[in-house]
């Protein structure tokens, strides 16, 4: 088998995903090409070089539909021979795009892959391909479907976290993410979004609201109470899964969950020899990929499991990761990851996370494996593990090790 090395990261900056921000009149599809674009002449690569672009998106409909991948492919600079294979596992199709290219140079298949995603939340809504999971009476009464929010609450409740710990989290992820951009150690990954005339459409991240305090987080009311204890009640279907819990803490709101914005990220991966055909040094060794299945209805547990398993494939302990990004779908993930693990919170999310910058869900596992990897070269660090939730009860994680 041959190594799969990371040789650059990219990512655009997030956009509000509301009809007010900036990639408001972005496609999908634009912002995905100048993604591939960046990859093509940071690197100075032909068009042809890669073997295929792996591009994750979740909600897969309308401008999203029709494999997404392909029709970036031919939006940018690479050759027409370059296929594009579009994949969706929920929040971490980013990162199972680049798990499945890095799978694909150590087993042969190809030199080197552009893996990421992109989601466009302004554009096409969440939830707008009406999936099964959520929509069939079925599927979703069999599995005791509830929705993320109720999902995320469930944690809290089973766990015992307090609202005034998940927004002391969300505090502490808009004041690192503040730091990061004031610090510029985003600017190695960074490219700047722009028009067809070239003029530049947003250069940072603009969801980010750094003035937030602990009192204006307690001025929020919950935002899924009210679907949980009234209609449609999904309290009442969680407690028929779960007898044990008299009733659901419902801590969570718009301020410790992640951001509804737009974004994408791209990873170049390849081998040694596609390295030295280009003149390219590797950054860092993908050193092991995971997927699991979870519980679907507390759904959001993922992020354990994955990293058990991702250890215990890679012979590690937790002690043998000096950074963890564990993306902050809601402040209640990470706070069980760090109670499972009791790994120091200075580790995790060094720079903020989704909470401070938001969640284009097809991207964010791209954008927190680049993440991980700016911050581990620029504190000298050198193993680094990302890690996500993902609905319907799943997880994924990675390792990576700088070389």
């Amino acid at each position: 088998m041959s190594d799969a090395y990371i040789y650059d990261a990219v990512r655009t900056p997030r956009g509000k995903g509301r009809k007010d921000g900036a990639l408001h009149e972005v496609t999908s599809v634009r912002l995905s090409a100048q993604v591939l674009n960046a990859l093509k002449e940071r690197n100075g690569l032909d068009g042809h070089a890669v073997e295929d672009v792996i591009w994750g998106n979740v909600t897969q409909v309308m401008e999203q539909g029709g494999c997404l991948a392909r029709t970036a492919v031919l939006a940018s600079d690479l050759d027409e021979s370059i296929p594009g294979l579009a994949i969706n596992r929920f929040c971490a199709s980013g990162m199972e795009a680049v798990n499945l290219a890095a799978n694909q140079v150590r087993g042969g298949a190809g030199q080197a892959y552009i893996a990421g995603g992109v989601e466009m939340m302004g554009r096409v809504a969440m939830g707008s391909d009406g999936a099964a999971i959520a929509v069939d009476p079925t599927v979703a009464m069999d599995s005791y479907f509830v929705p993320q929010g109720i999902s995320a609450d469930i944690i809290a409740t089973e766990y015992g976290f307090t609202r005034d710990q998940a927004d002391a989290l969300a505090v502490e992820s808009q004041k690192r993410a503040k730091a990061a951009w004031d610090d510029n150690r985003f600017e190695k990954s960074i490219i700047t979004v722009k028009d067809q005339n070239g003029l530049t459409i947003l250069d940072h991240d603009e969801y980010m609201r750094p003035g937030t305090d602990m009192q204006a987080l307690g001025s929020l009311n919950a935002s899924f109470q009210a679907m949980g204890e009234v209609m449609p009640g999904f309290d009442a279907v969680a407690k028929l899964k779960y007898p044990h819990l008299e009733r659901i803490n419902h801590i969570h709101h718009a301020g410790n969950s992640s951001g509804i914005v737009d974004g994408s990220a791209g990873v170049l991966i390849g081998n040694a020899e596609f390295g030295k055909a280009y003149g390219l040094k590797p950054r860092a060794r993908i050193r092991q990929t995971c997927k699991i299945g979870t519980d679907p209805t507390i759904m959001l547990t993922g992020p354990v499991p994955a990293t058990e398993k991702i250890l215990a494939d890679s012979g590690m302990k937790i002690g043998d990761i000096d950074l963890f990004e564990v993306n902050e779908a809601f402040a209640s993930v990470v706070l069980r990851f760090q109670q499972a693990f009791d790994v120091d919170p200075s580790l995790v999310n060094v720079n903020g996370g989704s909470i401070a910058m938001g969640h284009p869900l097809g991207a964010t596992g791209a954008i927190i494996i680049g993440t991980l990897l700016d911050e581990l070269e620029r504190s000298d660090k050198e193993v680094g593990l990302a890690t996500l939730c993902i609905a319907s009860g799943m997880g994924a994680a990675t390792i990576i090790e700088r070389v």
